[in-house]
């Protein structure tokens, strides 16, 4: 049976760490309504570009396609995961839907490209038998996030060019409406030619419809790729507030654990405590009586 200084220095310990869980649910807590201020402000500069967009395709070029066509199976996969742990099963769920989704488009023998953002999403796809062929840093913070959007895009821009990947698919957790998170996936190549004809067929929100000097193709292409970064960004932010979600369910059960693991020391403690004292007692009464009756006799 344990000891009352035992089970104080438990509970002191016990007590130490839901300290620390309460502080981590508090730090994802503040970072998921800083992240959903930048998604607030992604969907505007979206909704911006998509009205430039808009305006090119009123003016499209006789001929132009919008679209290249795709063809070869090669199959470039952006998975976004984590660098830190404590967040559940975050990186091995994205992991096993990125996976089934490449078996789905390329098979078996189709060639394909990995780039892995974040350590523990490197350690999940190494583990299902899968080269990487580059990683990146999970940024920590919204202020890290445009680095790696750009060298995502690089990354993608040399598939393309030096490996002629026509398909790049990001694979990212997104936080749905029950307050959890899902594994998703968006097409970044090639380009949606349904959503571009939606956006030409949108009426224009203003009686008079701007226009512009610049060639038509040229400017065309620095919008697409400025809806690739967004693309890119958008997923980022994502899948960091799936993963701060993901912690605070983490550290939610862990401080319930924690709590219940208390109430269980805290009652020993005191049972034992008890005990302790009534021994004590006994010993004082016992001492007493022997001394009392040594005394009448």
């Amino acid at each position: 049976m344990e000891t009352v200084d035992t089970l104080a220095r438990r509970i002191d310990t016990a007590e130490s760490l839901q300290s620390v869980v309460t502080t981590m649910k508090a730090l994802a807590a503040v970072s998921i309504q800083q992240l959903e201020g930048v998604v607030r402000s992604v969907d505007e500069y979206s909704r911006i570009v998509e009205l430039g967009l808009q305006v090119l395709l009123t003016h499209r070029p006789e001929g132009v396609e919008l679209v290249e066509p795709v063809l070869n199976d090669a199959l470039g996969m952006v998975v976004f995961g984590s660098d830190q742990g404590m967040c559940g099963q975050f990186n091995e769920d994205i992991v096993s839907h990125a996976i089934d989704d490449m078996r789905a488009l390329v098979g078996g023998d189709g060639e394909r490209a990995i780039l892995a953002v974040g350590a523990r999403a490197v350690m999940q796809l190494e583990d299902s038998g899968l080269a990487i062929d580059d990683l990146l840093d999970a940024p920590a913070s919204a202020d890290n996030i445009m680095p790696v959007v750009e060298e995502i895009a690089v990354a993608v821009e040399r598939w393309r060019v030096e490996r002629d990947f026509d398909r790049v698919v990001l694979y990212f957790n997104q936080r749905d409406s029950g307050g959890g998170y899902r594994p998703s996936s968006r097409r970044l190549l090639p380009i949606d030619r349904a959503w571009l004809e939606r956006i030409e067929r949108r009426p224009w929100p203003t009686r008079v419809l701007p226009t512009f000097s610049m060639p038509w193709r040229p400017l065309f292409s620095r919008l697409m790729r400025q809806h690739l970064m967004v693309a890119i960004y958008r997923a980022i932010v994502q899948s960091m507030i799936s993963e701060h979600t993901a912690r605070m369910a983490s550290m939610q059960a862990a401080e319930s654990n924690i709590e219940e693991r208390l109430e269980d020391l805290r009652r020993e403690f005191r049972q034992t405590r008890q005990s302790a004292i009534t021994a004590e007692l006994l010993d004082i009464v016992s001492g007493f009586e022997a001394q009392r009756t040594g005394a009448d006799l």
